[in-house]
C-alpha cells in the first residue's frame, strides 16, 4: 500500500467531485447479489461513464495541447509499463472517474510517494486536471482519456495495482435506474484481481441506499475484507478531502459514507 495511508494528513475542503466515468462488463450470473432490488432486471452490460455535455474552456483547450503530450497515456491493448510511464517505480493508484480533479491533484500532492493513474472520459474535465497539473507542479499523475473496464482488462496486469479510488459514482437514484450502478460484482472481482495483496479499494458515496448496496457487493467479494470495525462504514481516510457539496450536506445533516477494503493475503 501506498506510503500515503498511514499518516494523518489534514486536508482542506476542495470542490465537488462528480461522478467517475467507465465502460461495461458481462452481465452478473447472480443479480441477487449485486445488492439491487429483486425486480430490477440487470443490463447486459454496466456502464462505468455517463456522456456529460460541457464545453471545454480556452484554458482547459491549452492544458490539452501543451501538457496533454506529456501527461496523458496513449490507450494501447497492452500490458502497461508504469514504471516508464511515470518515470519512476513506485506505488500505483488507480482513479476510476475524476470529474474535474479538484480531489485528484489534492490527493497527489499529498500523496508524492505514489503514482497516480487516472481514468476519464470527459474532455473539459480532463483538461481542467491539467490545468491543475501545470499551476501545482504536480509530476505523479498519468491520465488515460479511455475507458476503464478496458484499461483494466487490457492495461493492468493482476496484482499491479497499490490502489483504487472510486469517489461518489452516479447512485442512478430511480428504482429501474438502479442496474445501471458501477459497482457491482463483476467489477468489484475485477478491480480485487488487480490490487496487490494488502492493496486497498476506498469507494464513497452521499446516497445511503447506494452505500448499503457498496457494502453488500464488496463484502460478498471472496478476494476483499472490510478494514472498518463491526463490518460496517470505514471512517473517512485523511487523504480525501471533503468536497464544497459534501460539506453543504454535512450541515444540513446528510450523510457520505466511505469504504476501504484491502485485497486478502500476504504481501
Amino acid at each position: 500500500m501506498g506510503a500515503g495511508l498511514a499518516p494523518n494528513l489534514q486536508c482542506p475542503p476542495v470542490t465537488d467531485f462528480p461522478s467517475p466515468a467507465l465502460s461495461s462488463l458481462p452481465e452478473s450470473p447472480a443479480p441477487a447479489a449485486s445488492g439491487a432490488p429483486a425486480d430490477v432486471a440487470h443490463p447486459k452490460g454496466i456502464k462505468s461513464y455517463v456522456r456529460r455535455a460541457g464545453r471545454t474552456t480556452t484554458g482547459q483547450g491549452k492544458a490539452l495541447e501543451e501538457l496533454g503530450p506529456r501527461y496523458v497515456l496513449d490507450y494501447r491493448a497492452a500490458p502497461l509499463d508504469a514504471t516508464a510511464a511515470f518515470g519512476r517505480a513506485a506505488p500505483l493508484v488507480l482513479e476510476i472517474g475524476f470529474g474535474m480533479g479538484e480531489a485528484t491533484a489534492h490527493i497527489a500532492q499529498v500523496r508524492p510517494g505514489d503514482n497516480f493513474l487516472c481514468c476519464e472520459v470527459h474532455e473539459p474535465g480532463v483538461g481542467a486536471l491539467l490545468k491543475r497539473i501545470g499551476e501545482q507542479h504536480i509530476e505523479n499523475i498519468r491520465i488515460l482519456q479511455h475507458d476503464a473496464v478496458e484499461v483494466l482488462e487490457h492495461m493492468l496486469a493482476p496484482a499491479s495495482l497499490d490502489g483504487v479510488h472510486i469517489f461518489f459514482p452516479d447512485p442512478w437514484h430511480k428504482k429501474r435506474h438502479n442496474k445501471r450502478r458501477l459497482i457491482q460484482p463483476p467489477l468489484v472481482a475485477r478491480l480485487a484481481s488487480r490490487l496487490k495483496p494488502g492493496g486497498y479499494l476506498h469507494c464513497a458515496t452521499d446516497w445511503q441506499p447506494y452505500a448499503e448496496q457498496m457494502l453488500q457487493v464488496l463484502s460478498a467479494e471472496p478476494l476483499l475484507a472490510n478494514t472498518a470495525e463491526g463490518d460496517g462504514y470505514a471512517p473517512k481516510p485523511d487523504y480525501r478531502p471533503l468536497t464544497k457539496f459534501e460539506n453543504r450536506g454535512l450541515r444540513l445533516g446528510h450523510g457520505v459514507w466511505d469504504l476501504v477494503f484491502v485485497r486478502r493475503g500476504e504481501r
